[in-house]
């Protein structure tokens, strides 16, 4: 079955994890992904926390799925002839180096242009235009920037960044989309163009309810879905929020059985307007449905966490597993805190293609996370990722360059 970009070539200047997880994704869809890398090093992430002495890290397996590897120094007269071949011959070159990087390179958008008027050139910085576009960024430093530190945690703490990766991740994704919808377009005007996303754009984006509500919040001057409401003093930017929802309908996390020993034995629980009789039952609370004090969701605001408390109360007579399957029976919404290990070992997952098992020629057997997009008419196969340098003499080959040329190549250690 063929796939959904077949024919498409990228050429991947990308490193770490911004710019990968983009590839990583365009390759899923069945891109010709080509990841250029310096011989003897390749990307930083092959020798970042390794858990196997000499072993590509599983930091780099997973994120540089179905890829070709060859290794060029463009430096040197003849890698920049390579790499000039490279651009005439790809639809996408896709990078994330530090700002001005490509330029000194002597590869200008200018100058792809010249090489290639259809080239898409997508780029990842820290930030977008501004005073800090110059400024390098990572991870954590993203997701300060961007709204989501800020806002999250429990309003008495600091601020925290969140375990997910919503701006090395996040912005990969929507660098993806970037290129899809450059590329279609590229199918009526015959142009390439320019694709850009800041890391700080993309965490911000993923933060637009926080926005939300710093606006709601200048017009009234609090917020009655936050815990600080009615006890509490808001200030004049949004608070954090602890394990509020973020939307119209009030939640929070709750203890199950065995919280004591176990710290992933709770369950996330939402307290739904629409199945409001079906809780007080559940919890044996039923006069809550007709007292004024908690009959409607107004009225419940003030009260909410006096209510999330008694729900603990019950949940905490079952496991997580146990009061889902109770709260799922009458349309409650909830769901249960999953460690790794359990994200690990679910066969759902497994049977889904949302965690595949992958074997590495060097490592052997690994777990990896595989494509969250299902297409039905091209299905993803993940493919492990390439060894340093592994197809250097294919993709040269498909170049034009002749065994000759290759070793010539090589000797003067271009490739």
């Amino acid at each position: 079955m063929s796939k959904a970009l077949d024919g498409v070539r990228i050429l991947d200047f990308t490193h770490v994890q911004s710019g990968p997880t983009c590839t990583q994704l365009l390759a899923w869809f069945g891109a010709d992904v080509i990841k250029v890398e310096r011989a003897g090093e390749g990307d930083a992430t092959r020798a970042q926390l390794r858990d196997i002495p000499g072993v590509d890290s599983l930091y780099f397996t997973m994120l540089n799925h179905n890829k070709r590897s060859i290794t060029l120094d463009t430096k040197k007269a003849a890698g920049k002839e390579v790499l000039e071949t490279l651009i005439r011959d790809c639809d996408v070159l896709v990078e994330n180096f530090a700002p001005g990087a490509l330029d000194r390179m002597g590869f200008s958008w200018e100058r792809i242009q010249e090489l290639n008027p259809k080239m898409i050139v997508a780029s990842i910085k820290g930030f977008g235009p501004g005073p800090y576009e110059h400024c390098k960024v990572y991870e954590n430093v993203a997701q300060c920037a961007g709204g989501s530190a800020a806002t999250t945690g429990f309003d008495d703490g600091p601020p925290m960044v969140t375990g997910a990766q919503i701006g090395d991740s996040g912005s990969g994704l929507h660098l993806a989309l970037g290129i899809v919808t450059a590329l279609f377009q590229r199918t009526m005007t015959g142009r390439g163009q320019l694709v850009q996303t800041s890391m700080q754009d993309a965490v911000l984006n993923l933060c637009r309810v926080k926005l939300r509500d710093q606006q709601r919040l200048e017009r009234h001057g609090v917020m009655e879905e936050y815990p600080q409401y009615p006890n509490g003093e808001f200030g004049d930017s949004v608070p954090r929020a602890g394990n509020a929802s973020g939307g119209g309908q009030p939640g929070w996390i709750l203890k199950c059985k065995g919280w004591e020993t176990d710290p992933n034995a709770y369950i996330y629980f939402v307290c739904q307007a629409p199945v409001w009789s079906a809780i007080c039952k559940l919890i044996g609370r039923e006069e809550w449905i007709s007292d004024a004090d908690y009959a409607t969701p107004r009225a419940r605001l003030p009260r909410l966490m006096d209510i999330f408390a008694e729900v603990e109360t019950w949940t905490k007579t079952m496991t997580k597993f146990e009061a889902m399957d109770a709260m799922n029976k009458y349309d409650i919404p909830c769901g249960p805190i999953l460690s790794m290990k359990e994200i690990a070992e679910e066969p759902s997952l497994r049977a889904s293609g949302t965690v595949v098992e992958v074997d590495h020629p060097e490592r052997g057997k690994y777990l990896t996370v595989g494509n969250p997009i299902k297409l039905s008419d091209s299905p993803t196969n993940v493919e492990r990722s390439p060894l340093l340098g592994e197809h250097t003499d294919q993709v040269l080959e498909q170049l034009g360059y002749n065994a000759e040329q290759i070793a010539l190549l090589r000797a003067e250690h271009v490739i």
